[in-house]
């Protein structure tokens, strides 16, 4: 079983990263103690992007010291004296200090300045080779010939295997969108190479740098205090020199524009072109030569109110200032979430992962720490894609969530709201959900029908037709009746409504499915090293015997669901036979109900929260119990119990909390917190896909 692989790259600009983001994906779905090393850094004030993005989102729980060997600097000592042996030595000792506290171990090879490529790819295939690592090349196909690249992956995998390296697949990247298949087709007949080699579209706006990155390297100074989107893509720049008229003629979507400070016209001007639909959007404005604008100017501006157009000023004139910003090389960084669900979607969508995990060779941890439970997740939702309603069409997260759905293909969507507003909005926040159906209740020619079905099943409770056609004016009873008419598969609501609003029509016409008595909730609580479930902590405040039973039973069946192995913990402040009282005897009841449910499932209680956790305290208390000390499903006597708990536990461990994920539906429909992140919103969508993939089985 390997224990490493290697990622080295033939040439520069060759989209390394954006392999090295895809393989972590992979790799964080299959092992527990996740590595990540490189040999050699650039030497700068600021951190290594790639250790710092991979350490964000894997949560890799190493110093950031941990996961390099030396500088550039210390390296071209090495190599300049000729000591070869020694720089290989140093980098040996490091990467088997950090080796030895993972279960594997991911390594992006050098990208430095100063050296000519194919010596600096040689010096990392010896590095591969040394450290006993299988190798991942990457090389650059753009705009390149088959024959071409052909001829250079030969090159590379001939001196790979001249170091004795192993070579696990070849990744040619940034190869154009129309020659991709083609390419990909004759890389894999040829009978010169090594097998798998795997082609990767040029993805534009991977390449581009994103205005906040060209504002860092510039020391440049926004305009005014309002929260900028800085997340946006410069795709080109235009040197704004021209009057107005004219340069809005030549104003392309996503232009940075670079423009003296004292051109008030211009920037007036964009402005107004962001906000008009009949101009392209640009990315973001750089005013030269440490020009202020007239103090009217920028109280006339501010008094527009918030616009998520960057503005900028610099000191240098705009010769200078071309020539730096033209120096500014893209990066995915931890902030993007945008550009990342696009290299992962590149990745994903172009590599043959079945493949590539059967090379790697490695083995599923019996444990599910939060990496792998997250990325199951939308690997699980993928896999059989279902179709998703987001009603609250009308809020900036769903709409930038909507997006990372779709750049990675998790989810069908239809998002509901006006559509000239929802398009007007992905626009300014320069997002691409054109994937997504939209549909305005308002004017849906459906609704009249849905008002018809929603009349039928409300009568007996005094519901009138024209009542009816009122109440599907509501997005989330819009929704819902999607879902119950079978046009989505499942819906999800909550960024800006309450759980109330969100569930009541779920309550009035889905209804409990078979086999359940109630609808309850459970949180995916996402630990350091572990994936526990908690329920019930948002629905019902105080369940009898049999709503404890049912609540532990769907429980344990969420958790199978979603690939954690139930040991069910039914709580109280006593454990085993001690304790006595009408709470105590009330969760003894609700035990012995559930163990009848489902004799199959592992369930204790009453136990008390420690005994259930802590092996050591199970021993002393409970030391006979298969559950006691090792429990993954908590089932908590009451909502101020479990609420408060969940809180305590996400606030002081960092834990993450994903939920409520509702059970007990005849289809799902999920909320979401008021507070929601994009993680969030991403991670119950998909939830809720898996969700409705197992009612359609």
């Amino acid at each position: 079983m390997l224990k490493s692989l290697y990622i080295a790259t033939t040439a520069p600009r060759s989209g390394k990263s954006v392999v090295v983001l895809g393989i972590m994906e992979l790799l964080s779905r299959r092992i527990g103690k996740l590595g990540f090393f490189r040999p050699i850094i650039r030497r700068t004030e600021i951190p290594d992007n790639d250790i710092e993005l991979v350490r964000s989102r894997y949560g890799l729980p190493f110093s950031y010291e941990s996961l390099y060997a030396m500088t550039d600097e210390e390296a071209r000592v090495l190599v300049t004296a000729g000591n070869i042996e020694g720089l290989l030595e140093r980098i040996f000792v490091r990467y088997k200090d950090l080796e030895r506290r993972c279960d594997f171990v991911a390594c992006e090879g050098t990208d430095l300045s100063g050296m000519s490529a194919a010596f600096e790819f040689e010096v990392n295939a010896r590095i591969a080779s040394q450290i006993g690592a299988p190798l991942v090349i990457v090389t650059n196909g753009h705009e390149k010939s088959v024959s071409d690249m052909i001829g250079l992956v030969r090159l590379a995998q001939d001196m790979s295997e001249g170091e004795g390296c192993t070579i696990l697949a070849t990744v040619v990247n940034r190869v154009l969108v129309d020659q991709r298949e083609e390419m990909a087709r004759q890389l894999a007949s040829s009978p010169e190479l090594k097998n798998p080699v795997y082609v990767l579209p040029e993805e534009e706006d991977l390449g581009k740098p994103t205005v906040g990155e060209i504002a860092a390297a510039l020391g440049a100074r926004p305009l005014h205090d309002a929260e900028l989107d800085l997340n946006r893509v410069a795709r080109n720049y235009k040197i704004a020199a021209m009057l107005l008229p004219n340069y809005l003629a030549h104003v392309e979507d996503g232009s940075l524009v670079i423009t003296p400070g004292d051109r008030t016209d211009i920037v007036l001007g964009s402005l107004a072109a962001f906000h008009s639909s009949s101009h392209p959007r640009i990315a973001g404005i750089i005013l030269t030569g440490g020009l202020d604008l007239d103090p009217e100017v920028v109280r006339l501006i501010g008094g527009l109110g918030p616009t998520p157009l960057p503005t900028f000023s610099v000191d240098e004139d705009t010769y200078g200032t071309i020539c730096r910003v033209n120096a500014v090389g893209a990066r995915l960084t931890p902030e993007n979430d945008r550009k990342i669900a696009m290299a992962l979607g590149v990745f994903e969508n172009n590599v043959n992962l079945p493949e590539l995990e059967e090379r790697i060779e490695v083995s599923r941890s019996t444990r599910v720490t939060p990496i792998m439970f997250e990325y199951e997740l939308v690997e699980r939702a993928k896999a059989d894609k279902q179709a998703v309603v987001l009603p609250e069409g009308n809020d900036e997260r769903i709409l930038r969530a909507a997006e990372i759905l779709l750049q990675r293909d998790v989810v069908d969507l239809t998002i509901l709201g006006n559509e000239a507003e929802i398009r007007m909005a992905a626009s300014s926040l320069d997002l691409n959900i054109g994937g997504a159906s939209i549909v305005d209740p308002a004017t849906a020619a459906c609704r009249e029908e849905y008002a018809r079905t929603y009349y039928e099943l409300r009568k007996h409770k005094g519901v009138t037709e024209d009542h009816a056609m009122d109440v599907l004016l509501d997005v989330n009873y819009f929704g819902t009746m999607m879902v119950h008419k079978g046009v989505a598969n499942a819906m999800v609501s909550g960024a800006a409504h309450t759980t109330g609003q969100t569930i009541r029509p779920a309550l009035e016409f889905i209804r409990v499915r078979p086999g359940r008595s109630i609808v309850s909730s459970v949180f995916f609580m996402c630990l350091e090293d572990r994936v526990l479930v908690y329920g019930d902590c948002a629905i019902n405040p105080n369940p009898n015997p049999e709503q404890l039973a049912d609540i532990a039973v769907a429980s344990a069946e969420t958790a199978m669901t979603f690939g954690v192995e139930p040991l069910v913990a039914m709580l109280s402040y006593s454990s085993g036979a001690s304790g006595k009282g009408e709470d105590v005897d009330r969760v003894r009841e609700a035990t012995k109900r559930a163990r009848a449910l489902r004799p199959d499932l592992k369930i204790e209680g009453p136990i008390q929260y420690d005994a259930a956790v802590d092996p050591g305290v199970a021993r002393k208390k409970m030391p006979d119990s298969d559950v006691a000390g090792r429990a993954t499903v908590f089932i908590f006597p009451d909502l101020n119990t479990g609420n408060n708990t969940y809180k305590a536990v996400q606030r002081s461990a960092s834990a993450i909390a994903i939920g409520p994920v509702l059970q007990g539906l005849r289809k799902p429909v999920n909320d979401l917190s008021r507070g929601c992140t994009l993680s969030d919103i991403v991670n119950t969508v998909a939830i809720t896909a898996i969700q409705a993939q197992a009612i359609g089985e």
